[in-house]
């Protein structure tokens, strides 16, 4: 199943947040984007049910397989556009912001591209 934008932010944020805490919760992701409690829990529920998350007894929530996958493509994605947009003099702010809308709708082709450019023509 092909993800939405809003999924896959989703996947990238317990991805995030994950490699912070022990435990990711529900309350942890609607802190961490400034969503509402229950946005999160129905996000939660259709990520469950597609297969990208475990939800255990305690609430806590677990990327599977295929939700590590993605949320790594898309985390590896925004980490990237951000340092090129930085090293072409943009700042963080904007650099992060603009990476965070573009790592959504940038091809594979594209997006393989700019990496092959970046490791045979470092910027430094």
């Amino acid at each position: 199943m092909s993800l939405l934008e809003s999924g896959e932010m989703y996947l990238e944020t317990i991805l995030v947040l994950s490699q912070k805490k022990k435990a990711v919760r529900s309350i942890d992701v609607a802190e961490y984007m400034q969503f509402s409690k229950p946005s999160v829990s129905r996000a939660m529920g259709i990520l469950k049910s597609n297969g990208y998350i475990e939800i255990d007894t305690l609430g806590h929530i677990t990327l599977t397989d295929t939700g590590r996958e993605a949320a790594e493509r898309i985390y590896e994605r925004h980490r990237v556009l951000s340092e090129i947009l930085m090293r072409l003099g943009v700042d963080e702010k904007t650099a992060t912001e603009d990476a965070c809308k573009m790592e959504h709708y940038i091809s594979d082709t594209s997006f393989a591209a700019i990496k092959e450019h970046l490791r045979t023509h470092p910027m430094d």
